[in-house]
């Protein structure tokens, strides 16, 4: 193969040429455009590996060629050149399906790192969400369409924010996201922010050097540090108090954060991927969350449909987890009888893949005889589909099922609160909001 092609584009003849010299020294040969019409052009006559394009040109605008690129289905990544500070027009390109953007005055470092990036993206065989490593089963179309949006989103390097209820598995489209890109030789690094202490939050995201408060006995990195060259997964990132939010912002923002004790700030290069079960727009309706933030990390939203939407997809998951937990036993996997399948496909699954499991695991456990049968299949509530008309009930068969479900983790848990909040898939503050609310406290 030979050298990678980069096409440059801007009406500015000194742009040009420095980032046609940085690229040749990366060993990327190079060719330059100074309108869009131009660009276009050559985007036709050739197979580019990366595009940069200037935001102002004088024929129109870089978002406009971005959108060509869309539209004629190359799959050429482009960055978009952007003014110092415009974190509007940034997010504009990403949304507009921009791979990634670089600021003006141009960081060489930055650029290198973006160029790399690209490139591994270019040079890797095309992928769909059917790959090798995906574990996101199911045929229903719910999860065709989510599949579909993994990979396109898994092109660029946008912030992308995950919503969906608890249990639907909102970390395992995280992982996705970044084995299916080009960070996927670099490390991901999930953290649930609910479950880091307000004191220990700037530490742990950030870092620290030795001796900067009590207790630093040696230099520590952040998380941010830890995920160089990969991605930052931030769970539950509505749990994090305003005053966090405001410095996530910025290192979102300038791409560089300070560690605790250190007078310099550090340069960091991660992708961020964010998920929370809440509804982050009435948090920022309500003061909860700051605005500029919900924009910032929400450029791309990925809904992970729940398990009662997925029709047909329930008993293949059932059959699916039925064999894993099998193997991991060292057993024959047992059969899942008709009338304990058809249980199963009439239930709601408020608690969605992971009550599933919870479900199958105690399945395992009762069945005899290598079948599982109706009364092996223990639920939480009716197996009859929650309906929606049915008034005021449908409020208290929901906090039913919530008391239900909380009561048997308590017990199970001997009532530690904290082990009880972490096998429902909860923060210790929401479950003790949910217990209030319930009248369980």
């Amino acid at each position: 193969m030979g050298k990678p092609l980069a096409l440059v584009v801007d009406d500015e003849p000194d742009i040009r040429e420095l980032l046609a010299l940085t690229l040749q020294r990366m060993d990327v040969e190079t060719r330059t455009a100074a309108d869009v019409s131009s660009a276009k052009a050559q985007l036709r006559s050739r197979e580019f590996q990366l595009c940069l394009t200037d935001m102002r040109l004088p024929d129109g605008d870089g978002l406009d060629l971005v959108a060509w690129m869309q539209a004629q289905g190359l799959r050429t990544p482009v960055a978009v050149i952007t003014a110092h500070g415009n974190v509007e027009t940034a997010v504009r390109a990403l949304k507009s399906g921009a791979f990634d953007f670089i600021s003006k005055p141009l960081d060489l470092a930055n650029l290198r790192k973006l160029v790399a990036n690209a490139l591994r993206l270019s040079s890797a065989a095309p992928m769909s969400a059917a790959g090798d490593r995906v574990r996101l089963l199911g045929d229903s179309v719910p999860v065709q369409k989510l599949r579909e949006m993994i990979a396109r989103v898994a092109r660029s390097q946008a912030p992308v924010h995950i919503t969906g209820e608890s249990g639907t598995g909102k970390e395992l489209v995280a992982r996705m996201i970044h084995e299916l890109g080009a960070r996927v030789a670099g490390p991901f690094v999930p953290v649930n922010c609910g479950a880091i202490p307000g004191e220990l939050m700037e530490s742990e995201f950030f870092g620290h050097r030795k001796g900067s408060f009590t207790g630093a006995v040696g230099d520590k990195p952040g998380l941010f540090q830890s995920a160089e060259g990969g991605t930052l997964f931030l769970d539950e990132i509505a749990e994090l108090p305003l005053p966090m939010q405001v410095k996530l912002l910025r290192v979102i923002q300038e791409k560089t954060v300070r560690p605790i004790g250190q007078p310099q700030e550090v340069p960091v290069d991660v992708r961020i991927l964010s998920a929370t079960h809440k509804d982050l727009r009435a948090l920022v309706a309500a003061g909860q969350f700051r605005e500029d933030l919900f924009y910032r990390i929400n450029v791309i939203e990925l809904r992970v449909p729940p398990l009662r939407e997925r029709g047909s997809d329930i008993l293949l998951l059932a059959r699916h987890l039925l064999e894993r937990q099998a193997r991991e036993h060292g057993l024959a996997a047992p059969t899942l009888g008709p009338e304990a399948a058809a249980k199963l496909a009439a239930y709601a699954f408020p608690g969605n893949v992971r009550e599933l499991e919870n479900i199958l695991e105690r399945a395992v456990a009762l069945c005899a005889g290598g079948t599982i049968g109706i009364d092996d299949i223990q639920l939480q509530a009716t197996t009859a589909p929650l309906a929606v008309d049915e008034g005021n009930a449908l409020g208290e068969r929901l906090d039913s099922v919530q008391r239900d479900a909380i009561q048997k983790a308590l017990e199970a848990n001997r009532y530690n609160k904290t082990a009880a909040a972490r096998q429902l898939g909860l923060t210790l503050r929401a479950l003790r909001y949910r217990m209030e609310k319930l009248g369980m406290e």
